[in-house]
């Protein structure tokens, strides 16, 4: 378990001022965090193939010369609804210069 000296040094080095009664608070929830890493660490898997990504190697997404009709409707109805528009495009006031 982190005792309460060790959650104040790790609050030190994070630049962080803490409560008394949030020290106690801390000790307990840093201590419960560790415990799980420990069980994780101790978790059996055997016959697991590691993953490198979380979504498979294919490629899910669409290729640009591909329009999605429904999506262009929606688009023009907000376009539609801009206060100013040109050629499909929403037109807004310039803040460079």
């Amino acid at each position: 378990m982190i005792d309460k000296n060790q959650v104040k040094k790790i609050a030190e080095l994070a630049r962080l001022k803490l409560a008394e009664e949030d020290v106690e608070k801390f000790s307990k929830d840093l201590s419960s965090v560790l415990t799980y890493i420990e069980d994780l660490n101790n978790a059996d898997l055997s016959g697991v193939e590691p993953t490198f990504h979380a979504v498979s190697q294919k490629n899910i997404f669409r290729s640009d010369d591909e329009p999605d009709e429904q999506n262009l409707e929606l688009a023009k109805k907000l376009v539609d609804l801009a206060p100013d528009s040109e050629d499909g495009y929403i037109k807004v006031k310039s803040i460079l210069k």
